[in-house]
């Protein structure tokens, strides 16, 4: 799990990607069947191929409260290597979990100084031959003289030649409690010196500054006496990975004891870093000291001419954030944002998750007859409140919980496992009381309308929230944008476009309920109208196997054999209420209570499988997993990018998978025209997914993005509804250009 885990954050190139693939199960041609075989050699026999590593204490004995070093010791195949903390432009750096007694504490890994390692057009910083990894322990102030304590570590790293192979070992070193003095081990001491002698280090004598510039950076050293001068040849390794371009240039210019290093920016950073924490090594046998002893001067040092957030808003200083929301930057206005909630709200009812809901509520006017048009009309208007008392408190709690830090947008709701299993068990009770399994009449399942029954305003309230609770899995056609913007505005420009929202969502059914020519022409009530209740809970129970569905995305085959497993006690309770429930009052009595006692099984149920751990989710054939800064490599690369915004509960995102960009017309396209597919899923919560979607202007699923191949290219979106023409149309307009 550890090494699955570890294979999902490296970093693209070739040789990397060709093992993920293979250990995915995802089939690679045979021209890399060796590397396969490599893997599996790896899995089966060695797990740290071309490499060994060792954990070694400098000290043969310590004393209580008294710090003490340890390395991790790399020894590497002639031609392997690993990598720094910043892996440069592809590997992973090494990662050291610590097991440590009681009391003791482990510091931060100490890091040599890197070399580069050159694979046109990258660039990555690690170390070739051997490497040790110094870390510093601090025991606790009390320990029994005499004792021996045992120092365990889980180390994994990545070893790359021409194609990189995950490694890992568990380490160990057993150190003995001194009475006295601690002494250090004669055999390592040369191993430890050396080490020291290759890490970075503060110079006195140099003052350093920091600037941003139109391309980047601008790094200043200067001495600050005659004694020392600057080397003539430097090269800064940035900390941060998305802070520079690695594979650039860097200008070097040396004038009266100043040196001046001129840093290209990271085509992957959305925003100038305020801080500058590296390496800056003086190459050709240069030196930071008197003595010619440090080679590596560290670096942390502030930028002048970071943009104020107000200066980022006006657009005007270079290296402003780019991932302001796309409509901002294209002038949209809070008017505009209404209108198209007004009408995203209308089309969200034909979206398939309302349809349930709202059907029944139409069919309850139509058990009427007609002939109550008061009654009628003042039910639509209670659900009419019910759906916008419901979107505005969906946006307040957004705003609440957004404003505590928490990256959410809309339907995050269902980003729980916990309230898809309710929503679930919802739904399938209302199925049954269709079925006509059970009839109480004021029980939470009337919720969705009793067709052949007038029903009561509460319910018809209770309706309209329950239909914006369902319709959140559902991002209508002008509806994203409108949300996007909301969340970007002020807290009462943001619920008054939620507000439209809802009314532009009622309308429909307030219409209707408002209409007397409507009215007029339904039929009267009759026995039809029991079969058409029972046909209603099909789609019930239609929509309950895509919560299970949705369920066991989010929480494996596990969680939903404890859904079902709930829902099954749900049926049960629903069976006795209906059987027993209007006999004689003892039977009655015993089912009410044992029903009961089945909900609360069921509740239990839900629980546990609500804590089933998740499975990876794996992307289909041809799709890669989303994330941001691989998706602005693969730009700067020259190649188109389409990025799938989904999640698992989002039906229109599954319709418009199935039944357009998995045929082989738009995937032929996308072939023909070299496009880099990524599927960024959000069917559990993802901050970076929400960020991106954020930086697009959206809030929701689906969204659609397609980039040409050049770096900072601006996306153009599809709509959230999708046929092939349209795929092939947006191919055509945006890569041939």
């Amino acid at each position: 799990m550890r090494l699955l885990k570890r294979l999902q954050s490296i970093r693209p190139g070739l040789p990397v990607l060709s093992v993920v693939m293979g250990l995915a199960g995802l089939g690679l041609p045979p021209a890399v069947s060796t590397q396969e075989s490599a893997v599996s050699a790896q899995e089966e026999d060695d797990p740290n191929p071309n490499s060994t590593a060792r954990l070694i204490s400098e000290m043969s004995s310590i004393q209580p409260g008294t710090p003490f070093t340890v390395a991790v010791r790399f020894e590497l195949d002639p031609g392997w290597h690993n990598y720094w903390v910043n892996p440069g432009d592809s590997g992973l750096p090494t990662t050291v979990e610590w097991t440590l007694p009681e009391g003791f504490e482990a510091g931060n890994i100490q890091w040599p100084i890197p070399e580069r390692i050159i694979a046109y057009p990258l660039v990555d910083y690690g170390y070739s031959e051997e490497v040790s990894l110094l870390v510093e322990i601090t025991p606790p102030p009390k320990l029994d003289a005499g004792t021996s304590i045992a120092i365990d570590a889980f180390v994994d790293w990545l070893i790359c030649e021409t194609l990189c192979l995950p490694a890992y070992a568990e380490l160990s070193v057993a150190i003995p409690v001194a009475g006295g003095m601690s002494e250090a081990d004669p055999q390592w001491a040369d191993l430890f010196r050396e080490t020291r002698a290759r890490l970075p280090k503060v110079v006195d004598g140099w003052s350093v500054e920091a600037e941003l510039t139109d391309s980047g950076y601008r790094l200043s050293v200067e001495s600050s006496g005659d004694r020392l001068s600057p080397p003539d040849a430097v090269y800064f390794y940035a900390s941060g990975g998305d802070v520079l371009d690695h594979a650039a240039p860097q200008e070097v210019v040396v004038e009266s004891g100043r040196l001046t290093l001129e840093l290209a920016g990271s085509a992957y950073a959305r925003q100038p870093s305020p801080l500058l924490e590296g390496v800056l090594l003086a190459e050709e046998d240069g030196s930071w000291d008197a003595d010619g002893a440090v080679s590596g001067l560290r670096i942390e040092v502030s930028v002048a001419g970071i943009p104020t957030a107000q200066e980022s808003e006006g657009g005007a200083p270079a290296g402003a954030d780019a991932s302001a929301p796309l409509e901002q930057a294209q002038g949209f206005t809070l008017a505009l944002a209404l209108v198209f909630a007004f009408f995203g709200g209308i089309l969200l009812n034909l979206m398939p998750c309302v349809f349930p809901i709202l059907s029944l509520k139409i069919l309850g006017a139509a058990s009427q007859g007609g002939e109550d048009r008061a009654r009628i009309r003042n039910q639509g208007m209670m659900f009419a409140l019910g759906v916008v008392l419901a979107f505005l408190a969906l946006g307040g709690l957004l705003i609440v919980l957004r404003a505590g830090g928490t990256q959410l947008g809309w339907g995050f709701q269902l980003q729980s496992p916990a309230f898809v299993a309710l929503m679930a068990a919802l739904l399938f009770a209302i199925g049954l009381n269709l079925m006509g399994v059970f009839e109480v009449g004021a029980a939470l399942t009337r919720v969705g309308g009793r067709v052949g029954e007038p029903s009561g305003y509460g319910e018809s309230l209770a309706s309209g929230i329950l239909a914006t609770v369902i319709a959140t899995p559902c991002t209508a056609p002008f509806m994203g944008a409108a949300l996007g913007f909301a969340l970007t505005r002020s807290i009462p420009e943001t619920l008054l476009i939620f507000g439209v929202l809802g009314v532009g969502m009622a309308l429909p059914y307030l219409t209707l309920s408002l209409a007397p020519g409507f009215m007029e022409r339904l039929p009267r009530p009759g026995p039809w109208m029991e079969t058409l209740k029972q046909i209603l809970a099909f789609p019930m129970f239609a929509t309950v196997i895509w919560l299970v569905w949705v369920f066991g995305q989010q929480t494996g085959v596990g969680g939903a054999s404890y859904l079902l497993s709930a829902l099954l006690l749900v049926t049960a309770a629903g069976w006795m209420v209906g059987r027993w429930f209007r006999t004689d009052l003892r039977s009655g009595v015993v089912a009410r209570v044992v029903s009961l006692g089945m909900l609360a099984g069921a509740v239990a149920l839900v629980a546990g499988g609500s804590a089933q751990e998740a499975p990876l989710l794996p992307v289909g054939e041809g799709w890669l997993p989303f994330a941001q800064e691989e998706v602005d490599r693969t730009l700067a690369q020259g190649r188109p990018a389409f990025v799938d915004f989904t999640a698992a509960w989002c039906l229109t995102c599954q319709v418009n998978e199935r039944l357009v960009l998995s045929t082989e017309s738009v995937q032929g396209a996308f072939r023909e025209r070299n496009v880099a597919l990524f599927k960024a899923d959000w069917t559990r919560h993802d901050p970076e997914i929400t960020a991106a979607l954020e930086a697009l202007g959206r809030s929701g699923v689906p969204v659609y993005a397609l980039y040409r191949g050049s770096s900072g290219a601006t996306p153009h979106l599809l709509p959230a509804i999708l046929t092939e023409q349209i795929v092939l149309d947006a191919l055509e307009e945006v890569l041939s250009r």
